[in-house]
């Protein structure tokens, strides 16, 4: 019922704000780009779209959030108010939890791994450390998937946090869970990182390599890791799994 009530109103400002917009639109002669003032317009309604859906109980409106965020993201909107909602959306049900009756009824993976991929196109440093939040905080292999890789496409790695952060996430997994999809996501961001910065000189990166090139991985990611080390330490590696 609450769902519902705030799905009608959200509804009400929806078309409102719309009209308004079209408004504006009507108002412009054909072949005409928007003033700045329409342009400003249209984005602060989007940022009052994306900010209200963001945050219903709803994870469909949520998935609409995200929609919105990747328009925005692909004009060159990359503004506090868009890492904003990601960060949010990205924490939806790990940190940011809603219960009913004791139960969690806000775990949406789905839209997390949305949030994460949209903060690696964001690129900021602060969508870094929304990212490196939701390493440590999520428990779901496949958002912590997207979440390495976004990370590696930022690149950032100010004293080792982001490969610490690889690292440790890998290492969580390998004790009782070792995840193959996981674990190829960190090879390839500790190889994106180290050609971007220069190298790694964290040890915890050597130390994970290692135990994902003699873990319980399927041969093709055990030959990664071996070829990764032998890349980032300098030794010649045989690439190749002889098990």
């Amino acid at each position: 019922m609450k769902t519902a009530r705030c799905f009608a109103g959200f509804s009400f400002m929806f078309l409102f704000i719309a009209a308004l917009t079209m408004g504006q639109d009507s108002d412009r002669p054909p072949g005409r780009e928007m003033t700045v003032e329409q342009s400003y317009l249209q984005e602060s309604v989007e940022m009052i779209i994306i900010r209200e859906q963001s945050r219903t109980d709803s994870r469909d409106q949520k998935m609409i959030a995200l929609e919105y965020i990747g328009d925005a993201i692909s004009r060159g909107n990359t503004g506090e108010e868009v890492r904003s909602a990601l960060e949010y959306l990205s924490l939806e049900g790990t940190v940011n939890k809603a219960r009913e009756n004791g139960r969690l009824v806000n775990n949406y993976p789905d839209v997390r791994t949305k949030a994460a991929t949209y903060l690696g196109e964001l690129g900021t440093p602060e969508a870094k450390d929304a990212l490196i939040k939701i390493v440590m905080a999520d428990t779901e292999p496949m958002v912590l998937a997207e979440a390495v890789k976004s990370l590696a496409k930022i690149g950032l790695n100010d004293n080792e946090e982001t490969a610490n952060a690889i690292a440790w996430i890998v290492s969580r997994f390998d004790v009782l869970n070792p995840d193959n999809l996981l674990a190829l996501s960190a090879i390839e961001a500790f190889e994106k990182i180290a050609a971007k910065s220069g190298g790694i000189k964290d040890p915890s990166v050597i130390r994970v390599l290692m135990r994902i090139a003699d873990g319980r991985y399927i041969p093709p990611v055990r030959d990664r890791a071996k070829q990764a080390l032998a890349d980032l330490t300098g030794h010649p590696g045989s690439g190749q799994d002889k098990r």
